[in-house]
C-alpha cells in the first residue's frame, strides 16, 4: 500500500477529480459547489479555480461546517468549535456537488446533507472526494473520487494537507 503522495501527487489527483466533474456538468448548466469545513472546502475552492481556467462561467460556492450536527458531538467535548457557514445564495432547484477530503465512515456526509436541508432542497446533491477509502458505515458513495484506497488498514488514518491550511500539499496515510 502507498502511504505518501507528494504535492506533484495531490496535483494530478485534483486535476482527475476536476476532469470528472467537468465531464458530468457542461459549462454553462447550473451547479453550486459546496465545501465541507475545513479541508473540504479548500478543495472546493481548487475545484472552481480550475473548472474557472475551463472555461466556467462563475460558480455559485459555499463553505458548510457540521459541527451540530455530527452524530458524534458529545464526545467533541464540552465546547466543539463551531465556525460560520456561508451559502449566500439559493440553493434550491439546482445541481449542488458537495465536496470534503477524505471519505471514511459516511458520518461527515450525512451530518452535510442533513445541514443542507436547512438551506433548501437542491434539485440534486453529488458527492467528490479527494480521497475515498474503505471503512464505510452508512450507504454513501462518492461520485467522483480523486483517488481511491480500499488497502486502508483500520487503525491508519489518511491525512490530506492543502498549502492553505497546513503549509504542504500531501496525502499521507499513516497509524492513528
Amino acid at each position: 500500500m502507498r502511504t505518501y503522495y507528494d504535492q506533484n501527487d495531490l496535483k494530478s489527483v485534483i486535476e482527475r477529480l476536476t476532469d470528472a466533474i467537468a465531464a458530468a456538468f457542461p459549462p454553462g448548466k447550473p451547479l453550486a459547489i459546496i465545501g465541507i469545513r475545513t479541508r473540504g472546502d479548500t478543495l472546493a475552492n481548487r475545484i472552481v479555480a480550475l473548472l474557472g481556467k475551463r472555461g466556467y462561467p462563475r460558480i455559485p460556492q459555499g463553505t458548510l461546517d457540521i459541527t451540530l450536527y455530527r452524530d458524534d458531538l458529545t464526545s467533541m467535548g464540552p465546547k466543539p468549535m463551531v465556525r460560520s457557514t456561508e451559502i449566500d445564495f439559493d440553493i434550491n432547484g439546482i445541481p449542488l456537488l458537495l465536496v470534503d477530503d477524505v471519505l471514511f465512515t459516511g458520518r461527515s456526509v450525512r451530518s452535510a446533507m442533513n445541514a443542507l436541508v436547512d438551506f433548501g432542497r437542491p434539485s440534486a446533491i453529488r458527492l467528490a472526494v479527494l480521497v475515498d477509502r474503505n471503512g464505510r458505515e452508512l450507504p454513501i458513495a462518492a461520485d467522483f473520487a480523486g483517488l481511491t484506497l480500499r488497502d486502508v488498514p483500520a487503525d491508519h488514518r489518511v491525512n490530506v494537507r492543502f498549502v492553505e491550511d497546513d503549509n504542504v500539499d500531501e496525502i499521507v496515510v499513516e497509524p492513528k
